[in-house]
């Protein structure tokens, strides 16, 4: 057990620290590009907030298990359980929000001029800044009332069971606050997940349709590149596939570590690993997909004299 106590302390450690990187890293290169540029595209706006959703999961639960990796338990009290909890569940609704945000915008921007989107795609990229502001507002709202009912429930004797988190334990939830949590959270990120797939599978089925269309003209120029077309459709299926794999295992294990009385330890450490994924890896695959890291090396090279526009 000492050997995978230590591979536990390792995973946990190098997944905060990359996730940490990785989604910091990213805000950073928009905070830039932003100063530089004084405007961001729709898309660009998205990705900010996403890596800042999953920044708050990293530090709000991926820290927390590091440190309970290393041997430090129970180091919160209810208050600052019940705080952490309502920041993880916050971040990680706004985190699928925002990745559902970005994979129709996409899927609208690709859509081609026959398309019923047509119409629309102007319109959807003037409010995504309103989309982002009221998912926030929104997902802050919601979570509130699940952080502040226990406390209103204290003394109500349906409460029954503790959730133990390793660093911090809070009683469990009664029958109303469960039903809540299942009509209010569980089932929009179904919503959200269907919706991402639906979005992402159109992209597909888009670009292979031009890939035919202009495979006649490749053929002929004797090109043997693999086209740009193919290269999208990849990184597209990468970022579903990242998503739907990670955030699925997770939803189904938290299932299990919630329906389980006596939780086994591999099945609570593949939980909190699983958890993470996605916010700590999803910020590469990201830079892949929009080609993130060429425009960043772009943004330091520009003319430093150049005047700024807002200025």
């Amino acid at each position: 057990m000492d050997f995978w106590n230590l591979a536990i302390r390792i995973i946990f450690l190098s997944q905060t620290t990359t996730g940490i990187l990785g989604n910091f890293s990213l805000i950073l290169y928009y905070l830039v590009f932003y100063y530089r540029e004084c405007t961001l595209k729709p898309t660009d706006l998205i990705l900010m907030h996403l890596m800042a959703a999953n920044a708050m999961i990293i530090l709000s639960s991926g820290v927390p298990h590091t440190m309970r990796a290393f041997g430090l338990k129970e180091f919160l009290n209810d208050f600052g359980c019940r705080f952490l909890i309502y920041i993880q569940a916050f971040a990680r609704s706004v985190s699928i929000g925002t990745t559902c945000l970005l994979s129709v915008l996409q899927a609208m921007t690709i859509s081609p001029r026959e398309s019923c989107w047509r119409d629309h795609k102007v319109k959807a990229a003037k409010y995504i800044g309103c989309s982002i502001a009221l998912l926030w507002v929104l997902y802050l709202l919601i979570n509130f009332i699940f952080f502040l009912y226990p406390f209103i429930q204290m003394n109500n004797k349906n409460v029954t069971g503790t959730r133990d988190f390793g660093y911090c334990s809070v009683v469990g939830r009664d029958e109303v606050s469960g039903s809540l949590y299942a009509a209010l959270l569980v089932c929009p990120e179904i919503f959200f997940s269907v919706i991402i797939t639906w979005s992402s599978g159109s992209m597909i089925v888009i670009l292979y349709r031009h890939k035919q269309r202009v495979q006649h003209i490749r053929s002929t120029h004797g090109s043997s590149r693999t086209s740009p077309e193919s290269i999208a459709t990849q990184k597209i299926l990468a970022l579903l596939a990242t998503f739907l794999i990670f955030y699925t295992l997770s939803s189904v294990l938290r299932g299990c570590v919630a329906v389980l009385h006596n939780q086994n330890w591999w099945l609570v450490n593949i939980n909190r690993f699983t958890s993470l994924c996605f916010p700590s890896f999803g910020p590469f695959v990201l830079m892949s997909h929009y080609s993130v890291l060429t425009r960043f090396s772009f943004v330091w090279m520009r003319n430093k004299t150049s005047s700024s526009c807002c200025t």
